[in-house]
C-alpha cells in the first residue's frame, strides 16, 4: 500500500478507537450514575476502554511514527466529535435528579 492510503487507514483507525474510548465514557457516565456499583462500572470501563485503545495502537498503527501520529490525531478529532454529539443540553438540576444520588 502506498504511504498516504496508509496514512488515511491510520487517521479513521484512530478515530475509530477515540470513538470507542470517548463514546465509551460517554455511555460509562449515563449509566454508572445510576447503578449501586458505581466504581465497578467507572474502573471496568477504565480499564476495557483504555485497553481497547492501548491494543489497538500498538497492533494497528504502533510500527511507524508517522502513522501513529496520523492515529493520534484520529484519536483527537473523535475526542471532539464525541463531545459536540453527546452535549448535554438538560439543565444540571435535571441531571441530578435523574440520577438518584445527589441531593
Amino acid at each position: 500500500m502506498n504511504e498516504p492510503a496508509t496514512l488515511v487507514f491510520a487517521l479513521v483507525a484512530g478515530a475509530l478507537f477515540g470513538a470507542i474510548f470517548f463514546g465509551g465514557l460517554w455511555w460509562t457516565v449515563r449509566e454508572g450514575i445510576s447503578s449501586n456499583r458505581v466504581a465497578h462500572w467507572f474502573l471496568g470501563s477504565m480499564v476495557l476502554r483504555t485497553c481497547i485503545v492501548l491494543f489497538g495502537f500498538y497492533f494497528v498503527l504502533g510500527d511507524n511514527w508517522k502513522r501513529l501520529l496520523a492515529g493520534l490525531l484520529g484519536f483527537i478529532i473523535a475526542r471532539f466529535l464525541v463531545t459536540w454529539l453527546t452535549r448535554v443540553t438538560e439543565q444540571p438540576s435535571q441531571l441530578a435528579q435523574e440520577a438518584g444520588h445527589a441531593p
